[in-house]
């Protein structure tokens, strides 16, 4: 093979070369300089974080015939035998491929033969977690006293899955994700080891993609390097990434702020014709909604964010802009849209159906806070978008100028039937329910029908049946608003849009209503007909 990728030809070779994981790789030097190599190592991390470099580095370390300052010279006949990769004394075993109870029989079986050349015999196990709870057992006494000769190197990216009887036989080393400016100066050392250049915020922005693992930004810029012979410049890292850029995404939240989903899907389909991804475009969403949210609660975030303080500063005021309640609900918005792509058969019609509930928290959004409503319909208030309420509702709306109170959903009245007009009472109460109960569906569509005698009547059209029984489990509910808002005792009365109107008392007798009503609540009032 003539070229060889970044991350295996940049691969270090030393401890002093490894980036970012400065705790383990001084434990592990000062073990060699001193001689106490452990029988049993485990390395934990994620990926790209430097496990099985930091293995190999350590089977040559302790093998070499003359190390320096704890790293293997690399240039003794050991050191050239482990680059090369032709010493049967370390050996690798993928444990995904060879999991079962045979493969560590016949590793226990070999573990006993002293080794050819070197001192010590090493086994790299990668991914240990995919053995079998009979190959751990297998594993068990061997792994805690192993010959002189072994030594065994564990690497697994889900620790948590690994036996406690195998935890407690192991020295753990955990190895953390790298930050962005490490990486952006490894990325560096390499360009000039290549005779190659890339512009500082190209290198930030495949540094933030590679998500704290140093093969991911080698690839990714191996990806770069190979789409132009010249200098990778930052539109192109986003051109081969498929990310918009922070400066698109806080043009993109200014427009989530303001509320207009037209400017918000013009932006999204600029950034998808020039080549971005939606799901990736989603979850740039939510990790700008993040750092808003953040911004909110913590302020400066520069640090935390690992971005330029110019950035850190713009999170700030824009997050001042749209607060940490809603940035919450926006970034749990795109969080939740982005897995809900990968099975749409449009995953960008997805992706738009969440821009616009993102802009319009007033249309049937029941987690958007009440505070968020409120400013969404005073902006369409001010913009007359909106209607405002008459001047003889006004000194009603006095009492709760705290929150506006929205005006109960009403049907076009049949041709020649009488108009009803709801009491401010009825309004109120409706407004309280509206605001303070989880079933707005329900009284949304509710009607008002007539109030006589201590008992409101309400009513539901007969395609709102759904809403009408969910009304009739908790009558009690509307009955306590009613009374709170008509200053007395209330009941409710809950009958279809095209019910008969109640009898008056001497136009039926009790035992008549009392059977109607018996009637009414074992077959159901929509299957009913009087006449």
């Amino acid at each position: 093979m003539s070229y060889q990728v970044l991350y295996r030809a940049w691969r270090p070779g030393t401890f002093s070369e490894i980036c970012g994981q400065d705790a383990v790789v001084r434990t592990l030097r000062r073990q060699v300089v001193s001689g106490r190599i452990a029988h049993a190592y485990l390395f934990c991390g994620t990926r790209g974080t430097g496990k099985t470099t930091a293995s190999k580095v350590l089977a040559r370390a302790i093998n070499c015939l003359h190390p320096v300052d704890g790293d293997p010279c690399g240039e003794c006949e050991i050191c050239r035998m482990l680059k090369s990769e032709t010493c049967m004394d370390v050996v690798e075993i993928d444990a995904a491929s060879n999991n079962g109870v045979d493969e560590i029989r016949d590793l226990r079986e070999k573990v006993k033969f002293p080794p050819a050349v070197t001192k010590y015999k090493v086994y790299i196990v990668d991914e240990v977690h995919m053995l079998s709870t009979g190959a751990f057992n297998a594993l068990l006494k061997t792994l805690e006293e192993p010959p002189a000769h072994a030594v065994f190197i564990l690497a697994t990216t889900e620790p948590h899955r690994l036996p406690a009887t195998i935890l407690s036989r192991c020295q753990r080393f955990d190895f953390h994700r790298i930050s962005v400016d490490v990486i952006v100066a490894r990325l560096k050392v390499v360009l000039a080891g290549i005779g190659r250049a890339a512009d500082e915020d190209a290198l930030h922005e495949i540094a933030r993609a590679a998500e704290g693992a140093m093969r991911d930004a080698l690839s990714l810029l191996d990806s770069c390097l190979s789409y132009t012979d010249g200098t990778v410049t930052l539109q192109l890292a986003r051109d081969v990434l498929g990310t918009a850029g922070m400066s698109f995404m806080f043009d993109f939240a200014d427009a989530l702020i303001a509320f207009d989903a037209g400017a918000a899907l013009r932006l999204l389909d600029d950034a998808l014709a020039r080549g971005a991804d939606p799901q990736v475009f989603a979850r740039d969403a939510t990790d700008h909604m993040r750092g808003l949210l953040l911004a909110a609660t913590v302020g400066d975030v520069a640090q935390l964010l690992e971005i330029t303080p110019e950035d850190g500063a713009r999170f700030a005021e824009q997050s001042q802009r749209m607060g940490a309640e809603r940035a919450a609900r926006l970034m749990d918005l795109f969080m939740r849209a982005e897995p809900d792509m990968k099975w749409a058969s449009q995953p960008r019609v997805a992706l738009e159906l969440a821009v616009v509930r993102a802009c319009h928290p007033e249309r049937a959004e029941e987690d958007a806070s009440l505070a968020e409503r409120i400013a969404r319909v005073e902006q369409l208030l001010a913009s007359g978008s909106l209607p405002r309420r008459s001047a003889s509702a006004a000194p009603s709306a006095a009492k709760s100028a705290s929150a506006p109170k929205p005006a109960p959903a009403k049907s076009a009245p049949k041709p020649g039937a009488p108009r009803l007009e709801p009491p401010q009472e009825y309004l109120d109460a409706v407004a309280h329910l509206l605001e303070r109960s989880n079933r707005r569906r329900v009284y949304e569509a509710m009607q008002f029908a007539g109030c006589e005698d201590g008992a409101v009547t309400v009513s539901f059209s007969k395609k709102n049946q759904m809403y009408k029984n969910l009304a009739e489990r908790k009558p009690e509910e509307i009955a306590a608003a009613l009374s709170e808002a008509f200053g007395r005792e209330m009941t409710v009365r809950i009958v279809d849009e095209d019910a008969p109107a109640a009898p008056k008392p001497g136009t039926a007798s009790t035992a008549a209503r009392r059977v109607i009503e018996q009637s009414y609540d074992l077959f159901g009032r929509e299957n009913i007909d009087l006449e």
